[in-house]
């Protein structure tokens, strides 16, 4: 594969043979970017499960110390919880009207939705529209809850949500290039942390294969972390 001018010249940053500590690889990264705006932080994951097992489909959420740099747009649809969801900040609240302007407008200026459990029958008729998108809210993520107002000032605070694809790969963006570097550790450290603590009993060996962490468009460093391992 041909690479660009500024791909083979971030490639140059760093040593790719070398598995750096994230102390190591934080400076380097930021060296590494190549875009012209604030690029995004990701961190990728191989782990040794096999997804199709029940308890080896690694998944859950994590409210990262810093945030990912990301503002999320909540929609709350309750009957109950609305002055609630608004002192939270929610951007937008409403009951059954809400759904309805989904819809019959094919609205979707949000990127998340909270909803009360009274609420997810009428969600439920529109999984078809949600699912596909990653909307429709879930218990397991904190989105189907009493606590409104709990529930929308984590995902302010930068909420997060991961979950391992087929090949047992898993990527999760957890900074911009314009973080401080001891808040990028801060945020790597608790997504470690994390993954590591998610290890299936089942499993035998290293749980955690590979990781690299990245920028937008740009070259992975290889990390590692052998006392989460």
């Amino acid at each position: 594969m041909k690479r660009g001018k500024k791909y083979v010249a971030a490639l140059a940053v760093f040593d790719p043979k070398k598995v750096y500590t994230f102390e190591e690889a934080i400076p380097l990264l930021k060296k590494t970017s190549t875009t012209k705006f604030d690029s995004t932080i990701d961190i990728s994951f191989r782990l040794n499960v096999n997804p199709t097992l029940a308890d080896q489909l690694i998944r859950g959420t994590l409210v990262l110390p810093h945030g990912n740099g990301k503002v999320k747009r909540v929609l709350v649809v309750t009957n109950t919880k609305q002055e609630e969801a608004k002192e939270a900040g929610a951007e937008y609240v409403g009951g059954k009207e809400m759904l309805d302007k989904i819809q019959r407008e094919n609205w979707f200026d949000f990127d998340v939705i909270v909803a009360t459990p009274d609420m997810m029958g009428e969600l439920g008729k529109m999984g078809r529209l949600l699912g596909p998108k990653g909307l429709m809210p879930n218990p397991r993520s904190g989105t189907v809850t009493m606590e409104i107002g709990k529930a929308v000032s984590e995902i302010k605070r930068g909420k997060i949500s991961y979950r391992v694809d087929r090949d047992g790969n898993l990527n999760i963006s957890v900074a911009r290039c314009s973080f401080s570097d001891s808040d990028i550790l801060d945020n790597l450290n608790a997504v470690a942390e994390a993954i590591a603590k998610s290890r299936p009993s089942s499993v035998k060996g290293n749980f955690i294969t590979n990781v690299v962490i990245h920028t937008t468009m740009g070259p992975g460093l290889k990390v590692t972390f052998p006392s989460r391992n």
